[in-house]
């Protein structure tokens, strides 16, 4: 005979039958027995082991077997365990009491072998489909909770909020963003003299840094374009002075990046006014934002000097009062012809 793993409790107050009872599971191939001789020792067992299957005898001394299943099937913990009755017992009433309370099955004394066999097989195989249930749920629990974390990762939160509760986003028109645009001056040259581990290590400790820096300051990460990382304030959340948080958060990765790698030096862009926002793909999906207000951000970093924020004049006079300022004359910025810039070094 097989022997079989599941561990079984039995909750009998006579010797003899106990005794019987070990006989015919040991021929069972049913090797993992605990044995308890009235209710309360039955019930401290269960808090302090795990068993599959309980064999519950009606009546004993101190707590009988009605109170023992009552408590069981009271405890959120134990509930699940499936318990057979056993008892001497064999009126109606006895068993009908026993499956509402929640049995799930009745074995009369004197055992009879082939009925033991068929409906501890019956129960446990139902105990099994019911684990089996709930580890898949489970999974279903942790795929779903992995998936929604990762739309956090890709999405901001309230965009991807909004795609868990309606399967879709709205795009939408903002009248007022500030864009940041951040990259590193001569990368290409770097990165062919540098291994690719190095070069992508690097990378990912500058643009871990770089969110933290926009968490901090409430700018939105919006993605990376190689070397290149793009943020927004003013745009998933509200902001009174949505160009000065940028500014911040630029002066801020300007200090960083030197910290993370002290060959590098970086340039950063912001430009504020209305742009449109929403997500594109279908396969994987991408959060983006449209409009002359992100071109001119992106031609702000490619015009300005390493170490330093540059913005057109008339963004300037927005935050004049706060950030200190320098005056880069006309520049000529492609596709935009020649626009008087100012770079930014620091608050006042």
């Amino acid at each position: 005979m097989k022997e079989k793993s599941e561990s079984l409790l039995v909750v009998e107050d006579e010797a003899f039958n106990r005794t019987l009872i070990k006989r015919h599971l040991d021929a069972e191939g049913y090797e993992n027995v605990t044995f308890a001789e009235n209710g309360r020792e039955a019930l401290e067992l269960v808090d302090n082991n795990t068993f599959d299957l309980i064999l519950l005898d009606i009546e004993m001394p101190e707590l009988d077997g009605f109170g023992v299943l009552k408590e069981l099937k009271a405890d959120l913990n134990h509930r699940h365990i499936p318990v057979i009755m056993i008892s001497g017992v064999d009126d109606i009433e006895s068993i009908v009491a026993c499956i509402e309370l929640g049995a799930e099955d009745f074995l009369p004394k004197p055992f009879n072998p082939a009925l033991l066999r068929a409906r501890l097989g019956a129960s446990l195989e139902k105990k099994r489909l019911r684990d089996q249930e709930t580890s898949y749920v489970d999974q279903i629990k942790t795929e779903k909770k992995r998936a929604d974390g990762l739309l956090s990762v890709i999405l901001p939160s309230t965009v991807a909020s909004e795609l868990k509760a309606t399967g879709k986003v709205q795009p939408r028109s903002y009248d007022d963003v500030a864009l940041l645009f951040c990259d590193i001056v001569e990368f290409t040259a770097y990165s062919v003299a540098h291994s690719a581990e190095e070069v992508v290590d690097n990378l990912q400790r500058l643009f871990t840094k770089f969110e933290q820096i926009c968490v901090a300051h409430g700018l939105e990460k919006i993605k990376t374009i190689g070397d290149e990382f793009m943020a927004a304030a003013g745009l998933t959340q509200s902001d009174p002075e949505p160009l000065l948080t940028a500014v911040k958060g630029g002066l801020d990765m300007l200090q960083a990046a030197p910290q993370i790698n002290p060959d590098w030096q970086v340039r950063v862009g912001v430009h504020s006014g209305p742009v449109v926002a929403g997500i594109v793909g279908d396969q994987k999906y991408q959060f983006d934002v449209w409009g002359d207000t992100v071109n001119m951000a992106a031609r702000m970093a490619g015009a300005g000097n390493p170490g330093s924020v540059t913005m057109t004049h008339d963004s300037w006079l927005h935050v004049q009062t706060e950030c200190q300022g320098k005056s880069l004359g006309n520049i000529a910025v492609k596709g935009k012809g020649d626009i008087d810039l100012v770079e930014i070094n620091g608050l006042k």
